[in-house]
């Protein structure tokens, strides 16, 4: 059944089922309420006749017995009752609606109470049919009972005016039903607007979809309201809370208290969604995308998914070792291809000892150059990035040179291969590039590890070297001696160097070449 059919009938039937059980109940009370206001009314009426002077003075012989009758349907007229009968203590009518019905006995045999004295209400059937009548004996002023009055309605006119009063509640009662009934279905069609007409199995659904996506994405993901309170968080983001030291119980606190540098108040005030940003939490550094929710043009929350920087930085690391290993292999073959020319043309030539010599000398070279960045340099991914740029050194005719102190270890925080990496980079293209303008020269790469805890990098050319102004500049974004849109390179190396806690020092001559030396915190993983 569907959602909307299910309330509907809910609802219309607990209301209909409610208006029932109060019909029930008003119209109990309002038959009861009718009962005793006819029997407090024929009581009062008999009252009245019972101590009227001319209905005392008719009965004690002081007046004429039938001024009687004339009184009694006087009176009954004007309370509206169905009869008022006079009887002497003999029980012989004095009045009674029916004229031919006076001088007869009173018929219904409840009467005899009253002739004793009594006072009181009952229920007989007399000549007129089933009846309520109250019986209030005839007292003259010395005492002597001279009578009794017993005043009735029938109790079919009781009847018919409790049904009139009931006809009135459920008519009442059925209006409201109605009412109840066009509620209930306004009511499920703004439900199901709201549920954007989703079935609760459909509802299901996509809560077990969106809580499988969530928990099975690498990402942290944590969302909060229009309020800026933490609402959702997966698993991953637990974890990361775990790691950077955070309280463990997130649910319902302010963004701002619980990550005070989260900036997800300013994106829910702003509505502008922030990617790839730096955030440092208890030492941890998480890349950051931060988004607005809007629904209906409005904002309603924010979101925001993390990851570790490191994590990432282990992933460019292996894409960076890849790309370079590639660029080797591309350099070797085209290398390899020239070889192979020069040894087919020695062959063809007969240069056979020439060529002996040759293939040694290559064969040796190689072995020495291979083999010294593999023993000397434990990273594989910056052994890699190593040999690619001696690859490309070759390639563009520069001379390279690799000077090692001692054994490179793999650093123990991974990250450090990753900025690294864009240091040595930078710094070793740029001196290729300074060298090659410059029409002829060398680049010195000197790697020395102190054993401990600080590695020196130094990167020397013979190029044109950089004027005052120029060195004072070239670390600013944008900047280059090289035309527009260039810039980059040495702002990435001073950042890179800044966030490791390192320093960054240039010397240069005009015209005598530059260089540039780097010194960083480096904690190597002892090796055998």
């Amino acid at each position: 059944m569907r959602l909307q059919t299910t309330i509907i009938l809910l609802i219309s039937s607990v209301f209909i089922l409610a208006l029932f059980v109060t019909d029930m109940l008003i119209s109990n009370i309002m038959a009861d309420i009718i009962s005793t206001n006819k029997q407090e009314k024929v009581s009062y009426v008999a009252k009245m006749m019972a101590n009227s002077t001319l209905v005392i003075e008719s009965l004690s012989g002081e007046r004429g017995e039938g001024e009687i009758q004339e009184f009694a349907n006087r009176i009954r007229k004007a309370t509206d009752v169905d009869y008022i009968v006079v009887m002497n203590m003999n029980g012989i009518r004095k009045s009674h609606p029916n004229p031919l019905r006076v001088g007869q006995l009173f018929v219904g045999g409840d009467e005899k109470r009253a002739l004793q004295g009594e006072e009181y209400v009952s229920t007989a059937e007399g000549t007129l049919g089933l009846s309520l009548r109250a019986f209030t004996p005839i007292f003259r002023s010395d005492g002597e009972q001279l009578g009794v009055v017993a005043v009735g309605i029938l109790l079919v006119n009781v009847k018919d005016e409790i049904t009139d009063n009931r006809l009135t509640i459920m008519g009442g009662i059925a209006t409201g039903g109605m009412i109840g009934v066009v509620g209930a279905f306004f009511l499920a069609w703004r439900i199901r607007k709201i549920l954007f007409g989703l079935e609760p199995r459909e509802i299901s659904r996509l809560l077990k979809e969106r809580s499988a996506m969530l928990e099975s994405t690498r990402e942290g993901i944590i969302a909060v309201n229009r309020d800026a309170k933490i609402t959702v968080a997966n698993m991953e983001a637990q974890r990361l809370f775990r790691e950077a030291g955070l309280d463990p119980n997130y649910l319902g606190k302010n963004i701002d208290k619980y990550l005070p540098n989260s900036r997800l108040s300013i994106v829910l005030q702003t509505g502008e969604a922030e990617y790839d940003q730096e955030q440092m939490i208890n030492g941890n550094i998480w890349v950051v995308n931060r988004t607005p929710i809007i629904l209906d043009g409005s904002i309603v929350g924010a979101i925001s998914t993390f990851r570790d920087k490191s994590e990432v930085n282990q992933l460019a690391e292996k894409l960076t070792g890849v790309q370079m290993y590639v660029e080797a292999l591309r350099t070797q073959t085209h290398e390899f291809m020239n070889k192979l020319h020069v040894i087919l043309g020695m062959m063809e030539l007969g240069a056979y000892e020439r060529l002996i010599e040759y293939i040694k000398q290559i064969t040796k070279k190689h072995q020495q150059e291979v083999g010294t960045v593999v023993r000397s340099i434990r990273d594989p991914v910056l052994a890699g990035f190593i040999l690619g740029k001696l690859s490309y050194a070759r390639e563009m005719g520069t001379e390279l040179t690799l000077i090692i102190d001692s054994v490179l270890p793999e650093p123990r925080d991974p990250h450090i291969t990753h900025e690294l990496i864009t240091i040595m980079g930078n710094l070793v293209d740029n001196a290729l590039q300074a060298v090659q303008e410059f029409g002829a020269g060398t680049v010195v790469i000197h790697l020395n590890w102190d054993g401990d805890r600080n590695l020196l990098v130094r990167i020397t050319d013979t190029g044109p070297g950089l004027t005052e102004t120029n060195r004072e500049q070239i670390f600013m974004s944008g900047y280059s001696t090289k035309g527009d849109h260039r810039g980059i390179g040495l702002s990435l190396v001073k950042h890179s160097v800044e966030l490791l806690g390192g320093r960054l020092q240039v010397s240069s001559q005009e015209g005598k070449g530059s260089t540039f030396e780097v010194q960083i915190p480096y904690e190597g993983i002892d090796q055998e």
